[in-house]
């Protein structure tokens, strides 16, 4: 037999990036938002994207001249919002309504009213352009023209920002820092809030300067969107496979129970065009009634949860590129 070499060092784990934390391991509280206001367990949002037309016509120019189609995305700032806004007063629930300019500039008495509701106005774009590939120059052209039109429109400045189709670039924290933002709710990677470093090329601040510049960010997923359950847009969007109510209740609300048991951040979105359709708005109501009835969960706009991340004075996370 070969002689037996003794044993050697025992394996070490890779070397984590900053701020993120073992898979299954408890948030770091000098990380992450873990405690929520009033002694409640967990937070819980309902934010509605005003995309109307602007969501198609950032794809297909062309799909103006589609009557139908057009037709189709207007049906949420005419008939979905206000159906929305009554089923909110019920509930008494304030919710964060991200909108792109375009859609501000195209139905403006219909964005008032939801402000005039005590909702949180957001900024979505301005014709909700993707933004994968995008300079520098263009995305900061993007979100320059969203935000006069918002301003134009409710007479205020949004706190927060939701890129379309969730896909920031790695310029996004900087450009948000720089315009004043308070928060973004478009990355994915934990279930707590947090500060997002927005420092230009991943650089920390140097010892002794001002506290690092960050934005809070509050992450969302893609299972707790409507798009994913009823969209379908001829020739545009889906394969023709439109879910039941019935099935997206049930999904959102095993998530909310989930959630709370993690004292996470429940983000819902919906699309005034596809949760304004009355039985996804009944089943809409569910779940809002789950949260309330719940006793320990902390229903809140984006903006309120921000606030509260900012007070705790959090470390900022930094997301690192990757080399390939």
């Amino acid at each position: 037999m070969p002689a037996r070499l003794p044993p050697g060092p025992e394996p070490q784990p890779a070397a984590r990036p900053a701020g993120t934390a073992r898979a299954g391991a408890a948030p770091d509280p000098a990380r992450f938002c873990t405690t929520w206001p009033a002694g409640a367990r967990a937070a819980a949002c309902f934010a509605f994207d005003v995309d109307a037309e602007s969501a198609v016509l950032s794809v297909q120019p062309a799909a103006a001249g589609r009557m139908s189609v057009m037709s189709h995305q207007a049906y949420g700032p005419l008939t979905g919002v206000p159906r929305l806004l009554r089923l909110l007063r019920e509930r008494e629930v304030r919710a964060t309504f991200f909108v792109p300019g375009y859609t501000a500039c195209r139905y403006p008495e219909v964005i008032r009213s939801i402000a005039a509701d005590g909702h949180e106005i957001a900024h979505h774009g301005y014709l909700h352009e993707p933004l994968a590939g995008a300079d520098e120059d263009t995305e900061a052209s993007y979100l320059d023209r969203g935000l006069d039109a918002l301003a134009e429109v409710t007479g205020q400045r949004p706190a927060g920002y939701r890129a379309p189709l969730w896909e920031l670039t790695w310029n996004s924290p900087r450009l948000l820092h720089q315009r004043g933002f308070l928060y973004d709710s478009s990355l994915m990677d934990t279930d707590w809030p947090y500060e997002l470093s927005a420092e230009a090329d991943d650089a920390p601040s140097p010892a002794g300067s001002v506290p690092p510049a960050s934005i809070v960010e509050i992450p969302v997923q893609w299972a707790l969107d409507d798009w994913e359950q009823y969209c379908y847009i001829s020739g545009v969007s889906g394969a023709g496979l439109i879910e039941s109510p019935a099935k997206a209740r049930e999904m959102w609300s095993l998530e909310l129970a989930a959630m709370a048991a993690e004292g996470g951040c429940f983000v819902l979105t919906g699309h005034p065009f596809l949760s304004g359709r009355p039985s996804r708005a009944a089943a809409l109501a569910e779940v809002m009634a789950q949260a309330a009835e719940a006793g320990d969960i902390w229903i809140a706009t984006l903006g309120e949860v921000a606030e509260h991340v900012r007070s705790l004075g959090l470390r900022p996370r930094t997301l690192t590129r990757p080399e390939v």
